[in-house]
């Protein structure tokens, strides 16, 4: 079996329904089911003889420990994390306490299990770990996208703590001979993701009839990977990846801001029309930049498609339209997702900037 942190969150939960439908191997998922971990996402399995859910929190090093070594997972795939940028600006100290504590701890967790081992099941067991574009910092216009020997540079808390996870993983490779892999990847989009990011909070806010808040001018470009490909990767990763070795992977998608907001509205006008038939970019409202917003990210993902002969099946076009899609008929898991905590913390990030 597998075993898999911050399942319930939004890429973990992707991955895992992927991969049950796909594979008859069972999948543990371990996760502390913080605002972002919703069990909702994973409802489908709950009958499934080949999933299992233990709530645990990966800087807990002993109640990790009690599941290694009850479960006697081949691999262990680690997407938990604080992931939000804006949060880490408000409250970093979380981001510090899970991403590079929560990963020391789990490393420390996984090395002991590792090290009690022997023969195939050591050779062949690998750490994962699932990571960001964003701890290369930021580029300019014209720069050549990120690839995976560009120096590190991050600029928020959030991409900082990640940084220092992938040194940690880096390092538990080099010094204990932990067979690890590294991911990072750049913005996922698609189904069951958290209302605070850009575009299920364009969908969300579109549909309440509320002001879609867009940072500065809008022109900070991202490159956008459809979860379900991110998924497939991070298989291609597992299987056949170098032991050691990172790999970007990205959707070769490079947008700013504004056409993704622009692109979602054009979708719901015709999927969804306003009752006064106007356009959802009357909604588009322009706010306050956040404080050291890196202007552009752009993935190089020549590495995994040379090596591991994958690419993502998606085009932006194909997957914002099924993410669009996906929202309007899943209004009860918004509904459900939108607890009082949540819209607190909107108003505490949007309505000061306003």
């Amino acid at each position: 079996m597998i075993l898999v942190t911050g399942g319930a969150g939004f890429i973990g939960s992707n991955f895992i329904l992927d991969w049950i439908e796909d594979n008859d191997e069972t999948v543990v998922n371990l996760d502390k089911l913080t605002y972002a971990g919703n069990l909702e996402n994973l409802v489908s399995l709950h009958d499934k003889p080949n999933y299992i859910f233990s709530e645990g929190d990966i800087g807990d090093f002993e109640s990790v420990t009690k599941s290694l070594d009850k479960y006697q997972p081949r691999s262990v795939i680690n997407f938990a994390a604080e992931s939000h940028v804006d949060r880490s600006i408000h409250a970093p100290e979380a981001f510090v306490t899970t991403n590079v504590l929560g990963t020391f701890w789990l490393l420390e967790a996984v090395r002991k299990y590792w090290s009690k081992l022997d023969g195939i099941e050591k050779n062949n067991f690998r750490f994962l770990h699932v990571s960001t574009d964003e701890v290369y910092g930021t580029l300019d216009k014209l720069a050549p996208a990120f690839h995976e020997e560009n120096r590190y540079e991050p600029n928020s808390p959030y991409s900082a703590s990640k940084a220092a996870s992938d040194h940690l993983v880096r390092s538990y490779h080099h010094t204990y001979g932990l067979p690890v892999l590294t991911t990072n990847c750049s913005n996922n989009y698609g189904p069951y993701q958290f209302p605070e990011k850009l575009i299920p909070l364009m969908i969300v806010n579109a549909l309440d009839g509320k002001p879609l808040p867009v940072y500065g001018d809008g022109q900070q470009i991202r490159d956008w990977l459809y979860v379900k490909d991110h998924c497939t990767a991070i298989c291609k990763v597992l299987e056949s990846g170098r032991v050691g070795e990172t790999y970007n992977i990205g959707g070769w998608n490079e947008k700013p801001n504004i056409e993704i907001v622009d692109t979602v509205c054009s979708i719901l006008d015709g999927l969804k029309p306003r009752s006064d038939h106007k356009s959802y970019r009357e909604q588009i409202t322009y706010v306050k930049d956040r404080p050291g917003h890196d202007r552009r990210y752009a993935i190089d993902a020549r590495k995994i498609e040379r090596e591991l002969n994958w690419k993502p099946a998606e085009t932006f076009e194909t997957g914002i339209r099924k993410t669009v899609q996906w929202y309007l008929e899943n209004r009860s898991w918004i509904a459900n997702v939108q607890s009082g905590a949540y819209r607190d913390w909107l108003d505490k990030n949007y309505l000061s900037r306003s």
